[in-house]
């Protein structure tokens, strides 16, 4: 008798909890900075699937897709998310950047190719750390279920199939084929500050609960984790010494401008990263030495934008402004602005209106 009521109080307790266990389950995550409302889970995930640099930029910005869901600038409106590519030797960085306004532009993330000695790619994906703090990395992963080859030969492990290390060789993907073919171009996106592919129209972005509802089965999965370190730091540091970052995203996360979207609500902050078995060394000469700096890209890589022609009317690939705004603007999925084709306008500020739907807490 004992032993059945015994049963009976564990049975009711286990069925007591499973609510809670199902509601934190069900809870989203969020680091608490502007990078919560860019996925860079699934933004490596459509870059994998990418053809081409262009059609990589193309799908980020998608309203479809329900990637891009930054407003750095704070006008209510998405911002268009650019990408230019890097080249360093046998390495790419290929830099997601958003431009605030006409003067200044904001890194979202960088996206680090390079192949080792044996000819072998890997790729990481690093936020900024404006945008997601420091050491916010993404990389494709082969699961638990394999067991990496424990051999060494010298500052990398001995690889096996297609991974090392639970980290797998991305050699094989479409757009890594395209970048290390010999008839691939530096591709720096033609579009600037109110200058936008005919395609795209900006959109009110959504509450991040909505937003992560949409990318939530990004964060339980084997083919993506999280790491703690850069596997290259030296093709990184190539990147990062031209890295831009803009004094107003600085401020608006200071005086946490960028909370309004999550809607007075604090969520969840993520798991402790979690770390691959073994750390990839920094890469040595026979001598024991770094090897030496790499050789400086050509003068074609410098930030200047390119020139576009003035626009006679709207086709397939040609830019288009944005249009002024009038009135008060809504915060829901579905506002979106009506663009003239041929007529391309400057963009001027609206008056802002309060929206109950929405504040910002500027203090």
């Amino acid at each position: 008798m004992k032993k059945l009521i015994l049963s009976f109080v564990f049975l009711t307790t286990c069925l007591l909890s499973f609510p809670v266990f199902s509601q934190i389950e069900n809870e989203p995550v969020a680091l608490g900075l502007p990078g919560d409302n860019l996925n860079l889970y699934a933004v490596l995930d459509v870059f994998q699937k990418s053809k081409t640099l262009e059609e990589f930029e193309r799908a980020i910005n998608s309203k479809d897709r329900n990637i891009n869901n930054l407003d750095l600038n704070n006008d209510n409106f998405i911002d268009y998310i650019r990408v230019i590519s890097y080249r360093d030797g046998v390495s790419y960085s290929i830099v997601l950047r958003v431009a605030i306004n006409r003067l200044e532009d904001q890194d979202v993330a960088v996206i680090e190719v390079n192949k080792n000695r044996f000819g072998k790619v890997v790729i990481q994906i690093i936020g900024d750390e404006e945008l997601y703090g420091n050491d916010y990395i993404v990389e494709p992963s082969a699961g638990d279920t394999l067991t990496p080859n424990p051999g060494y030969l010298g500052y990398e492990r001995m690889y096996t199939g297609n991974y090392w290390n639970g980290v797998l060789y991305v050699n094989d993907w479409p757009i890594i084929i395209n970048l290390f073919s010999p008839s691939f171009v530096i591709y720096i996106s033609p579009w600037r500050w109110d200058y936008y592919p005919s395609y795209w129209r900006p959109w009110s972005p959504i509450y991040y609960y909505n937003y992560w509802g949409y990318h939530r089965h990004y964060y339980r999965n084997y083919y993506y984790r999280r790491v703690g370190y850069v596997r290259y730091p030296l093709a990184y540091s190539y990147y990062y010494s031209r890295r831009t970052s803009s004094p107003i995203v600085r401020r608006n996360r200071v005086n946490d401008t960028y909370r309004g979207t999550y809607q007075g609500r604090n969520f969840r902050r993520p798991e402790g990263t979690v770390l691959p078995r073994t750390r990839q060394a920094i890469p040595r000469t026979r001598s024991g030495n770094p090897p030496a700096t790499r050789q400086e890209f050509p003068e074609t890589r410098t930030r200047t934008r390119q020139a576009l022609p003035e626009t006679r009317s709207v086709r397939p690939n040609e830019p288009t402004r944005r249009q002024p705004i009038e009135g008060a603007r809504q915060r829901t999925p579905s506002t979106t602005r009506s663009v003239q084709p041929n007529a391309p306008m400057n963009r001027q500020s609206a008056p802002r209106t309060n929206n109950p739907s929405r504040t910002r807490d500027r203090n």
